[in-house]
């Protein structure tokens, strides 16, 4: 039986798109990032903020979120996580494709997004996916923590 991938729309306050939320910060407090390097939206930000958020189900099981924040010529990727035991089945790519699909829909054809270097296989998907590497944008610094990178989407 093939499995079912299913991506909805979420508030980022719904119970699930908090579970998800809390767990991906649990795994980012892992990791040795200085307070500068933390550029993570709270769920209040990404509400006040209008990020359209999206979590996906695999086989019926909460298993993914992620996010992008709409700007005149680009979206930000905000907030992507997929649970580890779901990590190669292809929800990544999954919701980077929702998200893509949603920035078109409203006229946006460029992704960006940052992540922390030790994000190894965050970095990994989005190598994949065709990101490029690029320099700070928006508000961002140099840092030496954090990837940036670019999408031109078709």
């Amino acid at each position: 039986m093939e499995s079912v991938v299913t991506i909805t729309s979420a508030r980022p306050d719904s119970p699930e798109a908090i579970e998800l939320l809390s767990e991906l910060d649990a795994d980012l407090d892992r990791y040795p990032y200085p307070a500068e390097s933390r550029h993570a939206f709270s769920v209040e930000k990404l509400i006040r903020e209008s990020v359209a958020f999206f979590v996906a189900s695999f086989d019926s099981q909460l298993a993914a979120c992620g996010g992008v924040k709409l700007f005149a010529d680009y979206g930000e990727v905000k907030r992507m996580y997929v649970r580890p035991a779901f990590r190669g089945k292809g929800l990544g790519k999954a919701i980077l494709n929702q998200l893509a699909n949603h920035a078109r829909r409203n006229g946006v054809n460029l992704l960006r997004l940052e992540t922390g270097i030790y994000q190894v296989e965050a970095i990994g998907l989005y190598d994949g996916w065709g990101f490029v590497r690029r320099g700070p944008f928006g508000d961002y610094k140099n840092d030496p923590n954090t990837v940036y990178f670019e999408k031109q989407l078709a």
